[in-house]
C-alpha cells in the first residue's frame, strides 16, 4: 500500500480526493450513525470501484481517521488493521 501521509496530491496534479468515487455521494452515507455490519454497506459498494480506493485507504490510516468508511473499511476494520501492522513492525523489531 502507498503511503501518503497527509498529502492530498498525487503527482502535484488535484487532489486525490477530488478524484474519488465519493465526492458525488452525500457524506452521510460514509459515515453512518451507527456502526452496525450493515451500516456502511452502500458506502463500500461505491468504494470498491474507486480509483482512489488505495490513497484514501492509506490517509486514513496515516492520519488516524477514527470514523467513517475510507479505501472501502470502516473504523473498526482500519483499528484491526492498524494493529495488525503495529504488531507485525513489533515482531520484525524484536
Amino acid at each position: 500500500m502507498m503511503s501518503v501521509s497527509a498529502d492530498l496530491y498525487l503527482d502535484g496534479a488535484e487532489p486525490w480526493h477530488e478524484q474519488a468515487a465519493c465526492a458525488s455521494y452525500p457524506a452521510e452515507m460514509f459515515f453512518p450513525a451507527l456502526e452496525t455490519p450493515g451500516a456502511s454497506r452502500a458506502a463500500k459498494l461505491v468504494c470498491a470501484a474507486c480509483p482512489v480506493r488505495e490513497e484514501c485507504l492509506s490517509f486514513a490510516l496515516d492520519t488516524a481517521q477514527s470514523e467513517g468508511v475510507w479505501g472501502g473499511m470502516d473504523a473498526g476494520e482500519r483499528r484491526r488493521m492498524r494493529r495488525r501492522i503495529r504488531d507485525r513492525a513489533r515482531r520484525r523489531a524484536s
